[in-house]
């Protein structure tokens, strides 16, 4: 794993994520091994774009691992407010802590800190483009509960055109043989055409599937991927009202699901999975977000190790 920055889900092959994946379950195994590997270290957390569970996850994994955190939690707090460029920013930061991870509104925001940053860059998502960090946790997830990715139909659900973590994890998942996807979304908001040929250009033989019925992708899917339709990707606030109940996961539409399905989503959530799914045991996106604290756990283990791959 040579990268230094971590800016998109396929910087890693599978088999650097699979190191990944195998250190996150040591960690959950045995956490206080590893309750001192951080000591000394610090990591700064610049989230230009509000956030929840990634920054929150990535600061106490970097606690929990005896490091240090420095957070600036929105642009209005930062000198970028007074007209600082993102490189002197980045710069800046970069002389205070031996890690930046960064969430920007902007598409490539992430690909342009990473030049000037001296220490290693995570991208903790950077507009409709990408969130591979979100893509690590969600692989990790299905290793837990499927424990495999070859041959697997994944179900993706509503916004797929804005929906970064789509737009990761879709690609991610294309390298694996036998990759099935199911793309149920409204026509406004289908998987765009540039994510369709890229899945087509890693893998060939890749099945997608486009469809506006829920339904067909519950009969078939190992796994069922909501999204929550995304209001501040609209231009037009009609349009999100006209779309953003398209797609409703009840406990009625769920039973024709198979007993083996997960059902996953990136959260936050607002309608689109009613709350009685929560008791189902194959609605595991809490389970997705507590994963997604090992998971970047191991992340932040390796970018700040100095030991070779296979024991990072």
């Amino acid at each position: 794993m040579a990268t230094n920055h971590f800016l998109a889900s396929l910087d890693f092959s599978p088999e650097n994520y699979d190191v990944l994946f195998s250190l996150a379950s040591r960690i959950i195994d045995s956490p206080s091994d590893y309750g001192d590997r951080c000591r000394g270290k610090l990591m700064a957390t610049l989230f230009y774009e509000p956030s929840t569970r990634t920054r929150l996850s990535f600061e106490a994994a970097m606690l929990r691992l005896g490091g240090g955190v420095i957070s600036v939690a929105s642009a209005k707090s930062s000198s970028v407010s007074k007209g600082e460029s993102l490189g002197d920013t980045i710069r800046t930061v970069g002389g205070y802590a031996d890690l930046i991870v960064m969430r920007h509104p902007k598409e490539g925001a992430a690909i342009l800190a990473a030049e000037y940053s001296p220490v290693p860059l995570i991208n903790g998502g950077d507009g409709a483009r990408e969130h591979p960090t979100q893509t690590l946790t969600d692989l990790f997830t299905i290793h837990r509960f499927k424990e495999h990715f070859d041959g697997l139909t994944v179900a993706f659900c509503g916004d797929l055109r804005y929906g970064r973590t789509v737009h990761s994890l879709v690609k991610a998942l294309a390298r694996y043989s036998g990759a099935k996807f199911i793309l149920i979304s409204p026509p406004e908001l289908r998987l765009p055409e540039r994510i369709v040929r890229e899945v087509k250009e890693i893998n060939p033989a890749a099945t997608l599937e486009e469809t506006a019925r829920m339904e067909d992708g519950l009969e078939i899917a190992d796994v069922l991927y909501m999204t929550r339709i995304q209001k501040e990707r609209f231009f037009n606030e009609e349009d999100y009202i006209r779309l953003r109940d398209t797609y409703i996961l009840t406990e009625d539409k769920l039973r024709a699901a198979s007993s083996e399905m997960i059902v996953m989503h990136p959260l936050p959530r607002v309608t689109e999975i009613d709350y009685a799914i929560d008791a189902d045991p194959r609605a595991v996106y809490f389970d997705q977000a507590r994963f997604g604290m090992f998971a970047r756990m191991a992340l932040i283990v390796h970018l700040l190790s100095d030991k070779e791959d296979g024991d990072a």
